[in-house]
């Protein structure tokens, strides 16, 4: 009785899996048509146009002082400020902010002035009017504005590639790629697979079939012109705030307005992916919970306030953004039958009798078919996807993919059930929906070692040596020294200078310490011995922290031995290699 029903289920099942099968065929032709032609030559050098990174915080102390220290440091481009925006009722993260603001000039603190969490859209509009008073208040003008997540590492190249792009197109989309972590995380492996596809394959072919660009929620630069004009048409406010996925709603606006919008082409610069990269939510719950913002934002509130409006090209695509709200609880039922397909299956092997769904399928030609055509589109499908994810995170890692589509499938069915729920909830109790926030973390300073600058580039880029002298000097270097100690010892850098250099390298704060200005107990928290042998002195205890001064960055040996004498959070700071000594002998 029960392989009967589900024989009665697998037909209609079978013709919208073909339905949906042959859409995604029609996407791969046209990638693989793309990808015959040669690519597209990059734009020339900018006229490095100013930007205003916008950073939008909820509770974020935790990672945003890295975020900003690290990318500061990594950035290759000279022409930019940074805007933080933070809640009134979210103190630790405006402290956080305050305290990198304080010894770096280009960073701001945009205080959004009621309490929070509201919806993203609303503090990013907030931070825009603190992008106007600081305008005002100093007598420039952005023009270009760009987006990021306190999570985000921001590729060095980025804002040099935004205003190059920025000649031709009002809305450029840098591509965003999950970092790589172990295969056995299946949660993030499924947001590696989605975007190594989405960012490698799909964006680009919809932009081939005349798609409109959604927004990827960082990394995303704009004209400043294109927003103001949306501002215009939306109450004098750049993001929708009633819209919990404001990337999606602005590149479909800025794409009916006509503007032009670009993803930038997935190509390697200086050794690593031009890319933002960041570590995505790796529990089932945070994963469901973004998930399902994703949904009621880009599907939900989009079909309820543009409906099924547009051109060809716009209504297929929000099909497709649209589907995997029937789509994604079909699969899951797809998963159950052919769970249920391969247990019937094995027993009646084992009992030795006929196997009844199988009996069923055979009696009718069409179903068959239909079976295997969707066989062959779900080989392909796995094909392309392996490929997509080869191509960034390895052969290895991609052999995966058949078993992270399966857990996809219940992940996203799980989203889609909470954003349903979610959003008719707040539609019956008319309520507002709020910012469906996920932890973020960052990764480790050993982490972030490949989106340094190079010393090299940053003394000569900082004016402080030419780069005949560097090369010379390069030429002479013995293999065992370091460079900026060598420089110094050669004359042609001061301490100071190296330490600046340092401290932008390694996005740590450079400062001056006066031996009388530290406490004798303070400075001894440390055995001295443990002290002048790592060359690091604490000297001042502020609010649960403890800073501490070394004329070298910290490895991770270091911060771990530390741990051993304080439960305080640890900040470092840079002095010079004369300044530690003076410290030492006045103070240990």
């Amino acid at each position: 009785m029960l392989a009967a029903w589900v024989a009665i289920c697998l037909q209609p099942m079978a013709l919208y899996i073909l339905l949906s099968g042959l859409d995604d065929l029609l996407l791969d032709l046209t990638w693989l048509r793309r990808r015959m032609r040669p690519p597209r030559p990059e734009p020339p050098e900018g006229s490095q146009r100013s930007i205003a990174l916008m950073i939008p915080c909820w509770h974020e102390q935790d990672v945003i002082a890295s975020m900003i220290e690290h990318n500061r440091a990594a950035i290759r481009y000279p022409n930019y400020g940074v805007f933080a925006g933070a809640y009134r009722n979210d103190a630790a993260t405006q402290n956080a902010i305050r305290k990198v603001a304080s010894r770096d000039e280009k960073v701001h603190l945009a205080l959004v002035p009621h309490d929070g969490p509201t919806v993203k859209a609303d503090c990013l509009n907030w931070i825009y009017q603190g992008i106007l008073e600081y305008e005002a208040q100093a007598g420039r003008r952005f023009d270009l504005i760009v987006l990021h997540d306190a999570e985000d590492l921001i590729h060095p190249e980025e804002f040099s590639t935004i205003d190059r792009y920025a000649a031709e197109y009002d809305m450029i989309q840098v591509p965003v790629l999950p970092l790589p972590t172990p295969w056995r995380e299946l949660t993030h492996g499924v947001y590696c697979d989605d975007f190594a596809e989405s960012q490698g394959k799909d964006l680009e072919t919809r932009q081939e079939l005349g798609g409109f660009l959604p927004g990827c929620g960082v990394g995303t630069g704009w004209r400043r012109e294109a927003l103001e004009d949306l501002a215009r048409l939306n109450s004098n406010r750049l993001f929708s705030p009633d819209h919990l996925t404001e990337d999606y709603d602005n590149g479909l606006r800025l794409h009916a307005l006509g503007y032009r919008q670009i993803l930038v082409p997935l190509r390697q610069a200086n050794g690593s992916w031009r890319a933002t990269r960041e570590y995505f939510p790796r529990g089932w719950r945070a994963a469901v919970r973004q998930r399902s913002r994703w949904v009621t934002g880009g599907a939900l509130q989009t079909w309820e306030k543009w409906g099924w409006r547009g051109n060809w090209a716009r209504r297929y695509f929000f099909w497709r953004d649209r589907k995997g709200l029937w789509g994604n609880p079909v699969s899951l039922v797809c998963n159950l039958v052919l769970l249920y397909g391969l247990l019937s299956w094995a027993s009646s092997r084992a009992a030795g009798y006929r196997w009844p769904l199988g009996d069923q399928v055979r009696a009718d030609p069409r179903m068959h078919f239909l079976l295997w055509m969707n066989f062959g589109l779900l080989v392909e499908r796995t094909c392309v996807r392996m490929v997509s994810v080869a191509r960034f995170y390895g052969w290895t890692f991609a052999l995966g993919v058949p078993l992270r589509m399966l857990w996809g499938n219940l992940l996203n069915f799980a989203a889609t059930r909470k954003a349903l729920w979610t959003y008719w909830r707040a539609r019956w109790r008319g309520e507002p929906l709020v910012w469906v926030k996920t932890a973020h973390s960052y990764p480790t300073r050993e982490g972030l070692h490949e989106y340094r600058r190079q010393l090299e580039e940053i003394l000569v880029t900082s004016g402080h040596i030419e780069p005949q002298a560097l090369q010379d000097a390069l030429a002479r270097k013995p293999d065992s020294a370091r460079l900026g100690d060598f420089l110094v010892a050669e004359g042609l850098l001061s301490s100071q200078e190296l330490s600046e250099a340092m401290s932008l390298q390694q996005g740590l704060p450079c400062v001056s310490v006066q031996p009388e200005d530290v406490s004798p107990g303070v400075a001894r928290l440390l055995p001295r011995d443990f002290a002048r042998a790592w060359k690091v002195l604490p000297f001042r205890i502020d609010s649960g922290t403890i800073d501490v001064a070394s004329p070298d960055p910290p490895g991770e040996q270091l911060q771990a031995e530390l741990r051993q004498y304080t439960r305080l959070e640890i900040r470092f700071h840079l002095v010079t290699g004369e300044q530690f000594e003076e410290l030492a002998s006045r103070l240990l």
